[in-house]
């Protein structure tokens, strides 16, 4: 076992982990975090993505105690006081999502590129997404979501 300190979502945790524990796991499993889940065990559908230190990951990728020191934010550490981020909202409201399964990694994904890139093109969009796999929307409503939470009025046959 092995020793790590970590801050996820605002609250620090200390915990002795097996050196093979996924961080998505350890999110999931230990901390009862589920608004992260694995959608391949592989890093190819971006759907645990999690902000660490600053850059998105594929929590499925990386092991809980090289997080060790770390600050992890999950989809569920956006929202303030209840109240959903202007991209949560936007997702909603734009219908950047049908199952929901994708939707926490499109989100962390596309915060990050917010971060970087305050207006993006629906092109700037769509590469930011590229590691990201939704099986349900066609993409269309995710890009529509990401340039609303950025501003942006786009119309409808812009992202199609």
């Amino acid at each position: 076992m092995t020793h790590i300190k970590v801050t996820v979502d605002g609250t620090s945790y200390e915990d002795e982990v097996e050196p093979r524990l996924l961080l998505a796991h350890y999110l999931r499993d230990r901390l009862g975090l589920t608004g992260t889940p694995i959608g391949c065990d592989t890093s190819n559908c971006g759907a645990c993505t999690v902000d660490l230190d600053g850059a998105t990951a594929k929590s499925c990728s990386v092991l809980a105690v090289q997080a060790d020191g770390c600050t992890v934010t999950t989809v569920q550490g956006l929202a303030a006081d209840g109240e959903w981020t202007a991209l949560q909202r936007a997702f909603h409201e734009r219908h950047g999502l049908q199952c929901g399964y994708c939707t926490p990694g499109m989100i962390m994904a596309a915060r990050d590129l917010l971060n970087e890139n305050p207006h993006p093109s629906s092109d700037e969009v769509r590469q930011a997404l590229e590691g990201n796999l939704c099986r349900c929307t066609g993409y269309q409503n995710i890009v529509r979501a990401v340039l609303a939470a950025a501003g942006q009025q786009v119309p409808e046959e812009a992202t199609a």
